[in-house]
């Protein structure tokens, strides 16, 4: 475990009240569009725009008729703090990467929200001292790009620690009061049940705090899923833990509630087709749910034939599909319709794997720290970093913290 850095303190939590609203307009003076639906923002899918090959947004809009990407993920600095950085190692106050991904897509008449947290890295909930110090972190982020949705993505390790979901919440809350209008989504783990002890402490907290988002979304995936009738069946159970957890009726509960799904192969195993996307859009739509996104546009796009089916990736789904077939799926739940025509296919690039025999790097330990670029080799296959890691050993997961470089 890396040691938690405090960052601003309560007093934060004053100049929050006096500047949040000030600070969001000022943002939309430097570039931002005017705001779009909130359908387009519960419709956004998450886009990787620094990682994982990131795909052209305009071309997806030209193609699908989307307008909103979901931007992951934004962390506390690997090396320790509470300021807001993409991945954890680039700082948001002096980004111009992201920055350019976004005037595209504002170019287009779209809008972007951006993620907080996700699996692996530290959030900033873990790092900062309370939930005021928290919330101006991520004021600045709202600031920075004139924001008028956010995603609170807690999930492991993160949803593990009681104080860390109480910043982060306590942050939302925050967030949600400074800034009128504001979209805010928080997502995090599914099971066959609906989500499992910590998300329902999660949602104890939110209760506690007298917070309620625009919506509460489990990912039902990575949890022994098989399809859509699968995926349906954990959101009707979560929506009985939300009627439970909050004294809503039903339809209530599923007016704040969504879904964040893994299109093509996930990091288990499981297949979630585009029939299943469309089973579980018919779901969503049917009882009036509020947020319908998946994970990721980086990999609404075909493998390659030797890697189709064969293994889950950050850029292509492993099943057969025209580029951004799952992205259509989200403008339909925004409402919009999707042009019509048969696309054509567009090959993933993937990366050139180190050929056998290659050379190896040092073996992994499992005592070492490892930071975003450390190479290292384990069970015959070079791996980089990408975030700060210790103890936990290379495997293919898309969300863990190595990046596999082939065979050696």
């Amino acid at each position: 475990m890396r040691r938690l850095h405090a960052c601003l303190g309560a007093a934060a939590a004053v100049s929050l009240a006096a500047v949040g609203t000030t600070a969001l307009v000022a943002g939309n003076a430097s570039g931002a569009t005017s705001a779009l639906s909130n359908r387009w923002y519960a419709a956004a899918p998450y886009l990787m725009p620094t990682d994982n090959e990131p795909p052209d947004p305009a071309a997806i809009m030209d193609a699908t008729g989307l307008k909103a990407f979901q931007l992951a993920f934004v962390l506390a600095p690997d090396g320790g703090g509470c300021s807001p950085t993409w991945g954890g190692t680039s700082p948001v106050s002096s980004d111009t990467a992201v920055q350019s991904v976004i005037n595209t897509i504002r170019a287009k008449g779209g809008d972007v929200s951006v993620s907080i947290g996700g699996y692996g890295g530290t959030k900033l909930g873990q790092a900062c001292s309370d939930a005021a110090a928290t919330a101006a972190a991520y004021q600045q982020v709202l600031t920075k790009y004139g924001l008028h949705a956010i995603d609170f993505d807690l999930e492991e390790p993160e949803y593990e620690n009681t104080a860390a979901v109480r910043n982060e919440i306590g942050a939302a809350k925050i967030l949600q009061q400074n800034n009128p209008g504001l979209y805010v989504s928080v997502t995090t783990a599914g099971t066959a049940d609906g989500t499992g002890w910590f998300g329902k402490q999660m949602l104890l907290e939110a209760k506690s705090q007298g917070f309620t988002p625009n919506n509460f979304s489990i990912m039902p995936f990575d949890g022994g899923f098989n399809g859509a009738a699968s995926q349906t069946g954990a959101l009707t159970d979560f929506n009985t833990i939300l009627r439970s957890t909050f004294g809503w009726d039903q339809a209530t509960a599923y007016a704040h509630e969504g879904f964040s799904g893994m299109n093509g192969r996930s990091d288990t195993g499981e297949y979630f087709s585009q029939a299943d996307f469309q089973t579980v859009l018919d779901f969503a739509t049917g009882h009036n749910m509020d947020r319908f996104t998946f994970w990721s546009l980086n990999r609404d796009r075909q493998c390659s034939p030797a890697d189709n089916g064969g293994r889950t990736s950050g850029t292509c789904s492993s099943v057969s599909q025209n580029s951004w077939d799952f992205a259509k799926y989200s403008v339909k739940f925004a409402g919009a319709t999707p042009p019509t025509g048969t696309p054509t296919p567009t090959p993933t690039p993937t990366p050139t794997p180190t050929p056998p025999g290659g050379a190896c790097k040092a073996a992994w330990s499992a005592d070492a720290v490892y930071t975003a670029g450390n190479e290292a080799s384990y069970n015959h296959h070079n791996w980089k970093a990408k975030w700060w890691t210790r103890n936990e050993a290379p495997t293919g997961a898309e969300w863990g913290p190595w990046q596999d470089e082939g065979a050696c």
